[in-house]
């Protein structure tokens, strides 16, 4: 399939948001992740998609799906790659191969309660392998840039703002 095929559709939005920026501005459909069993969560979306994730056995999981972390690394490795497409789309410039690795380091002591130790996932790095017949490789190389700096999920981990939440206690 050709990521070409997003290209009117992509053209038809930028238009509609030059002329309309306020139509370009939303609020997301919310995900809920309810606990299902043992440390096993349902994700949901108001769209009826879901999705399962799970901890490993190893700590004290069932392996019935992917791990949050997981899931933080192919949003960003997914959102890179869909960002690239896109960009080469309205470049006129079709794909012929497209891969994102995302890789990142942790240290599982904070996951058991050990203090000393931060449960956030260091060393984040990302490689972007990318090729297309009619375009420079200067051309291919900015487009992954623009993506890996610049895509919603990249820039939204870069910018670090705290994340507001609200706590309401279940009784009985």
């Amino acid at each position: 399939m050709s990521n070409l095929r997003a290209r009117e559709a992509l053209e038809r939005a930028r238009r509609l948001f030059i002329e309309r920026p306020t139509a370009a501005r939303k609020t997301t459909l919310p995900v809920t992740a309810v606990l299902q069993d043992g440390l096993e969560c349902l994700l949901s979306s108001s769209e009826g998609h879901t999705l399962v994730t799970d901890m490993s056995k190893a700590l004290g999981g069932g392996d019935a799906g992917n791990s949050p972390g997981w899931l933080l690394r192919a949003s960003l490795a997914a959102c890179t790659a869909t960002s690239i497409a896109m960009k080469a789309a309205l470049q006129g410039i079709e794909l012929r191969a497209l891969e994102v690795t995302v890789h990142s380091d942790g240290d599982l002591r904070g996951a058991v309660g050990i203090d000393v130790a931060s449960m956030a996932m260091s060393g984040m790095r990302m490689s972007i392998r990318i090729g297309a017949d009619n375009a420079p490789e200067a051309t291919l190389r900015e487009i992954a840039t623009w993506a890996a700096t610049l895509s919603t999920v990249s820039a939204t981990l870069q910018e670090g703002r705290a994340l507001p939440f609200d706590v309401t206690l279940i009784q009985g």
